[in-house]
């Protein structure tokens, strides 16, 4: 029976741990922990399923990649981009590219909360930074 919210964080946790498998989340384990504690009944079961949720939104999060560019990228090259990045971040990535023409050139990619921005745009952004423009008027910032 849970009590407390401390409780019930500490009970998700174990049950979040239960979904590890050689260290790596298990989607099917999850569901099997979910069915198995609807199916207990206990009291408080819905308090450490909602910190529950909160964990695996945050393990899916962290293994997912995004990467834009401004044109498609051919299927080698985004083979080479998966491969560099589980050699950063380890198997188990879920990579999602995707078309970006704002970006001009290069790629953009996110990790979880990391971004690696080598974008043309991002390059033209930080050059006019560094000549003391502002925002898209191309006006210099007054000082």
């Amino acid at each position: 029976m849970i009590r407390t919210t401390k409780q019930a964080k500490h009970e998700a946790k174990r049950l979040f741990g239960l979904c590890l498998v050689g260290g790596k989340f298990d989607e099917d384990r999850a569901r099997q922990v979910v069915r198995a504690a609807v199916q207990s009944g206990h009291r408080g079961y819905l308090t450490v399923l909602r910190y529950f949720h909160r964990l695996v939104k945050v393990e899916l999060v962290q293994r997912t990649v995004e990467v834009e560019s401004a044109v498609p990228l051919p299927t080698d090259l985004q083979a080479d981009v998966r491969i560099g990045l589980e050699g950063l971040y380890g198997s188990g990535l879920t990579t999602l590219f995707g078309l970006n023409p704002e970006l001009i050139g290069g790629m953009r990619i996110k990790v979880g909360n990391d971004v690696f921005d080598g974008s043309v745009r991002s390059r033209l952004t930080a050059l006019a930074r560094s000549f003391g423009i502002t925002g898209g008027n191309g006006r210099k910032a007054e000082g």
